[in-house]
């Protein structure tokens, strides 16, 4: 049997807003982001089953409010549905880490009533996308973006900038595609540390964007570090 999940981080206070959480690592993933610092998982296979999950929330039940679900991307998973049904029967409030591939899957989830809570990455402006992500799947994000959009779910979109891959002029673009579709609220931006091991070969860099030099009347730009 395939098992989904890398790894279990057991407890964080920090991936899911104003609750105590758990994490699992999804095995795999459909982009190869240059920057990304999750190799292992990424390249990596699964070493839990969701019943190893389940059979470890059983000893959260006093410590958790929910479960983040990250990677790599769980939405490529097999069975994440049923996963996410037997989550939410249990009483988990559930978060969902998404590159945004997968709409058809965060539609069915989101239209069955099973996540609480979703953190899309906005991974650069459609001319560097796939430069960046090492993939063609733009559109896929997009649509996935405009779902959120016109729901009712609580999500979040947040972007990783390295600044020898993206600038304010990048981040000006992808606020005023934001804006245009109607989206309005918070970008938040957590800059790239390079202190561990990434799929790309990256410099270490300690500059940062200038978020006032991003103009918008409906979105604000966050930094988290």
């Amino acid at each position: 049997m395939i098992k989904p999940i890398h790894s279990i981080t057991p407890f964080t206070l920090l991936d899911y807003p104003d609750k105590t959480a758990c994490i699992l690592w999804f095995a795999g993933c459909n982009m190869r982001c240059v920057y990304c610092y999750n190799p292992g998982i990424v390249l990596g296979k699964g070493k839990h089953s969701y019943a190893d999950a389940l059979k470890f929330l059983y000893t959260r039940r006093q410590l958790l409010d929910g479960v983040v679900l990250s990677g790599g991307e769980c939405t490529l998973h097999k069975d994440l549905v049923a996963f996410c049904k037997q989550l939410n029967a249990e009483g988990w409030l559930v978060k969902i880490d998404t590159n945004g591939s997968n709409p058809q899957m965060i539609e069915t989830l989101i239209q069955e009533g099973l996540i609480n809570y979703i953190a899309l990455d906005y991974k650069a402006p459609a001319h560097k996308y796939a430069a960046i992500t090492q993939s063609s799947l733009y559109n896929n994000f997009k649509a996935t973006l405009k779902l959120l959009i016109s729901g009712t779910t609580p999500f979040e979109i947040r972007t990783t900038v390295h600044t020898d891959l993206l600038n304010e002029a990048d981040l000006q673009q992808m606020v005023d595609c934001l804006a245009q579709e109607g989206f309005r609220g918070k970008l938040f931006i957590q800059h790239f540390i390079n202190d561990t091991s990434i799929l790309g070969n990256l410099a270490n860099s300690r500059n940062k964007i200038d978020p006032q030099k991003v103009k918008s009347h409906c979105i604000d730009l966050v930094l988290r570090n």
